[in-house]
């Protein structure tokens, strides 16, 4: 049987990065999908994400971006994208997310995932303690929309309700105590 991972990376406590988890946790809960799909909030893993990329099929990670487009952008990168930019020149923290080079380390097991796709959502605002944008809410519909594009190329079953309504996440309060603590 295959085996498909859907991760959402990203700190949910750090605004437009918890677009990740954020996705994450709307489709596991709005969504039915057959057993071959693992749905996982990744939080900000190292070369951890080693571990979770090895021993499966395809992989489709849910991340916000810094790559220079309008704030909500959705922007889809393959496989192959992600390992032609290649790995970062230097690391800035133990918590980069280094999928290039956790993709070649289970390339090099011969445990990689032959399909990965990254749904990069462009970021606006990183504050601590706050909620996402507007303009990354925006783009949840279109990333979810672009994972269930990605599990029908891999003909993947899932069952979609009529209407998804807005997540409630747990860490959503933390922005209105932000504002009560300053």
């Amino acid at each position: 049987m295959r085996k498909i991972v859907i991760g959402g990376i990203g700190s949910v406590l750090l605004g437009d990065d918890g677009i990740g988890p954020y996705v994450a946790a709307l489709l596991e809960t709005h969504y039915r999908f057959d057993s071959s799909v693992t749905v996982v909030d990744l939080g900000t893993p190292g070369l951890d994400l080693v571990a979770h990329l090895s021993g499966i099929d395809a992989m489709i990670l849910i991340d916000s971006v810094a790559n220079g487009a309008e704030p909500g952008s959705v922007t889809l990168y393959r496989r192959e994208d992600i390992l032609r930019n290649g790995p970062a020149p230097v690391r800035m923290d133990p918590h980069s997310p280094a999928l290039s080079e956790s993709i070649l380390i289970a390339d090099l097991t011969g445990q990689g995932p032959q399909d990965v796709l990254l749904v990069g959502i462009t970021g606006e605002q990183y504050e601590a303690c706050s909620s996402l944008s507007e303009s990354v809410r925006k783009a949840v519909a279109p990333a979810v929309n672009a994972v269930l594009e990605e599990l029908d190329r891999l003909d993947v079953s899932y069952s979609k309700p009529d209407a998804i309504a807005d997540l409630v996440s747990w860490w959503e309060p933390l922005a209105d105590l932000a504002e009560i603590s300053a």
